[in-house]
């Protein structure tokens, strides 16, 4: 499907516990390393660079059962974790990222129960999960620079993900900012910035609201003059999973939104809600506004001096068919929008799309639909067919040019539930319809994604 795509990236992520089974370093399962390495290789063996993700949310869980990312002894694990990664695949993996989306490792699972481990503990662990996985990131970082980039020449970074954060009017910048801090800033502020530390907005208020909560001391924890050096600079590029805009606004003082407290939502004090104008997708949380996509990019550009970046997420979701006539649109709406903000100025040196083929997405299961290729659930072979967007996709790829016009046929037409068409179509002796899925009882997980690379040559017409 790579290939047929005429992509020559591909970012996948290890699991560390198929590595590790313990988490911990005295025990490597030697069929796990074998496994990535012949993914690796078969990747290198047709000209697709490999860029590896070393963790996407998934802690051992001998590791979780000692709290996780919330217990400070998994910075050494994870850098010897890291190191053991290094060493195997370095020698052909030369894009490295070490962690993929902190908020769903660190915030969401502890403010509000909607990821693993799923503790609902609000106001303390995100803050201490989030400064331990920084940590990590930086002991991993040092690690590669010492001891192997040297030789094998790779790049390391860190993908943070956030959506924009558009204010409803010109009286809430100010709201609008704050929100960047609290969603980007938390992780990026130490890597980007000049003081190497958390952004003062969040320092300055969670040290206060802390005091007035009764707190021995702030909730946010501090770092060493040492932890800061390694943090300053630790990251060759920035990282970005982005898929759509909120709308926000002030909280008060007096808390009118009726935040909890302490709480991650009371301490940034800002609201958000989407506009029911906007259009709809296969998943709750996500509404088309591309234009997002241009001013969160704009925004890293001056907040961090505009350093490198890479789009390593991009993509919508849908609740079936292949004739996906929206994810063909929002594709080309946010490339442009990609475009726009290159043509600003904006470093960007890279776009992945999400993702190769529809998979597991975690709480919703496979309800959502991201993939270019459809995965044919009630299957026995899983088999897969190219949509319309892998087709529109494979065209951007091959022509560096976006068609407004370009609405190709699927491989085959299985509708969608919107689809007014509910013509069955054979398939390899098999009777496909749009409940195709009832069947479906379990499916290797797997984050595949696909990149097209820009370099300042896809050019619009």
């Amino acid at each position: 499907m790579i290939r047929e795509l005429s992509v020559d990236i591909y970012r996948f992520s290890l699991s560390w516990s198929r590595i590790l089974p313990t988490g911990i370093s005295n025990h490597v399962n030697q069929h796990g390393i074998a496994y990535y390495n012949n993914l690796i290789d078969e990747l290198v063996r047709y000209n697709i660079t490999p860029m590896v993700t070393l963790f996407h949310w998934d802690t051992p869980q001998r590791l979780q059962e000692m709290g996780g990312f919330t217990n400070r002894l998994i910075v050494g694990h994870f850098r010897e974790y890291a190191r053991i990664a290094f060493a195997e695949f370095g020698d052909r993996v030369k894009i490295w990222t070490t962690f993929n989306e902190p908020p769903q490792t660190c915030r969401l699972p502890y403010e509000y129960d909607s990821m693993a481990p799923g503790y609902d503990f609000p106001g303390i662990y995100t803050y201490l999960c989030s400064h331990h996985l920084l940590l990590s990131h930086a002991e991993a970082v040092q690690l590669y620079r010492t001891e192997f980039q040297p030789t094998q020449g790779g790049q390391i970074g860190i993908t943070v993900d956030g959506s924009w954060a558009e204010p409803i009017s010109e009286d809430e910048r100010e709201a609008s900012d704050t929100t960047m801090q609290y969603l980007f800033g938390i992780y990026m502020h130490p890597i980007y910035s000049e003081t190497g530390n958390y952004p003062p907005v969040m320092i300055d208020r969670i040290a206060r609201l802390s005091r007035e909560q009764g707190f021995a001391r702030s909730r946010l924890p501090e770092f060493t003059a040492e932890e800061i050096a390694k943090l300053k600079g630790s990251s060759d590029f920035f990282g970005y999973n982005g898929y759509t805009t909120n709308l926000v606004y002030a909280n008060d003082e007096a808390n009118s939104a009726n935040m909890r407290v302490p709480s991650f939502d009371h301490d940034r004090n800002t609201v958000e809600y989407q506009d029911d104008r906007w259009p709809s997708t296969g998943s709750d949380w996500l509404k088309v506004y591309p234009r997002g996509m241009y001013n969160v990019l704009s925004w890293i550009r001056r907040e961090y001096n505009n350093p490198p970046v890479w789009v390593t997420e991009n993509g919508v979701s849908d609740l079936g068919g292949t004739r996906d006539v929206r994810r063909v649109q929002y594709f080309k709406d946010y490339l442009n929008a990609i475009l726009d903000a290159i043509d600003d100025g904006c470093d960007v040196r890279g776009y992945v799309a999400w993702s190769l083929m529809d998979n597991f997405e975690w709480r919703a299961g496979l309800s959502e639909r991201f993939g270019l290729y459809y995965v044919n659930y009630s299957d026995p072979g899983l088999a897969r067919y190219a949509k319309s967007s892998a087709r529109a996709f494979g065209n951007i790829v091959r022509t560096r040019s976006i068609d407004q016009d370009d609405m190709p046929e699927p491989e085959i037409y299985i509708p969608g539930p919107d689809d007014v068409d509910t013509t069955t179509t054979s398939v390899s002796g098999e009777i496909t319809t749009e409940n195709d899925d009832d069947g479906a009882a379990e499916m290797l997980f797997s984050k595949l994604l696909i990149v097209v690379c820009f370099a300042n040559f896809l050019l619009r017409i």
